[in-house]
């Protein structure tokens, strides 16, 4: 994995079926699907288009040329996930989990980057600002002693 940050094959840090452990990621990505691949698509890629951007071609895809393409369109942003964070391609390959378990992955992978200290509300260019205070702002000491 020669673009991956990390080598070999490391596992998930949640199970596929941990769905109900964030039962208000369940619901958002039950009722509202495109919410989360959205987020989740926009950190994947490092911001290379926003999150309404990838919200609304998965809507348009998901419903208007029906539920195979998206999860072949979210199989293919799972693979670049794995690839980027050196994940195994469990439980089994990543078009099977979308075929199989679409919502389920989706909410796996949004945990995972959650997880890699990801805030998922805030896109990626949040998360790059919110890195670089901290990388910035170093704590400044005061001179002598105060009552």
């Amino acid at each position: 994995m020669a673009n991956s940050k990390y080598s070999g094959e490391s596992p998930w840090s949640s199970s596929l079926f941990d769905c109900f452990s964030d039962c208000s990621l369940c619901c958002q990505t039950t009722f509202c699907p495109c919410i989360s691949f959205g987020r989740s698509a926009e950190i994947i890629t490092k911001g290379s288009c926003s999150c309404g951007t990838y919200c609304l071609l998965y809507a348009v895809i998901h419903h208007l040329s029906g539920c195979l393409l998206s999860m072949l369109y979210g199989c293919h942003y799972r693979r670049k996930l794995r690839h980027e964070y050196g994940l195994e391609s469990s439980p089994c390959p990543d078009l099977c989990v979308h075929c199989f378990c679409h919502y389920c992955a989706l909410c796996q992978e949004y945990r995972e980057l959650r997880n890699q200290g990801f805030n998922m509300k805030l896109g990626w260019n949040g998360n790059v600002e919110r890195q670089n205070r901290g990388v910035t702002m170093a704590p400044v000491a005061e001179a002598g002693m105060k009552r």
